[in-house]
């Protein structure tokens, strides 16, 4: 029992390259720790994108059954993290073109436009926390009606943190046109925010 305990801790404290090179030498272990680390943030990534909960559990397991038949492919050079998001974006792309969806419409939320954000309001009190959660709310439902292109970059700049290189490398985009693409986004955020009565945006 302890024998398998130390085996689980130095299994974690492994690099992922680490772990590809072990899963390519067989070990399940390995992959099984690599999924560990990344079917949470991978799943979150892929539901943003779709907006669906099933079709992003299906894709997301699609993901990781596509980096386990591709392992002997990934090349070391790049982050084991940046190579597996390329793979989900791809994966999640081309759900959207099979199922064609479009951006939604800017009324298929808050319709009644019933928020009351003071953004430049300060101090903890359970006012403030309910208007934040209000304006994260808020948030992910203008980041929805970004048509898709947009709304990856977006999901991959300030929702996980990628550097707009890692971005180019995710989706195969020149850097100069990762750039651009984003500029739009936070423009087009910025001009539904102002159509739905936000300022200061």
């Amino acid at each position: 029992m302890i024998a398998h305990a130390l085996t689980i801790d130095s299994i974690r404290n492994l690099t992922d390259g680490e772990l590809v090179s072990g899963a390519i030498a067989g070990s399940s272990e390995g992959f099984e720790e690599l999924v560990r680390r990344y079917q949470r943030p991978i799943a979150s990534y892929v539901y943003r994108m779709l907006g669906d909960q099933d079709a992003s559990l299906d894709v997301t397991q699609e993901v990781f059954i596509k980096v386990y038949n591709s392992l002997a492919r990934y090349s070391p050079e790049y982050k084991f993290s940046t190579w597996l998001y390329r793979i989900a974006h791809n994966a999640a792309i081309d759900h959207l073109r099979r199922n064609s969806v479009q951006a939604q419409s800017l009324e298929a939320e808050n319709a009644d436009g019933s928020y009351q954000v003071q953004l430049e309001a300060r101090g903890p009190s359970p006012e403030q926390d309910r208007e934040r959660s209000e304006w994260r709310t808020e948030i992910e439902s203008v980041v929805r009606c970004l048509p898709p292109a947009y709304r990856d970059l977006i999901l991959l700049r300030h929702g996980k943190d990628l550097s707009y290189d890692e971005i180019a490398e995710v989706t195969a985009l020149p850097l100069g046109t990762v750039k651009n693409r984003l500029f739009r986004a936070r423009e087009m955020m910025r001009g539904i925010f102002i159509e739905r009565g936000f300022t200061g945006v």
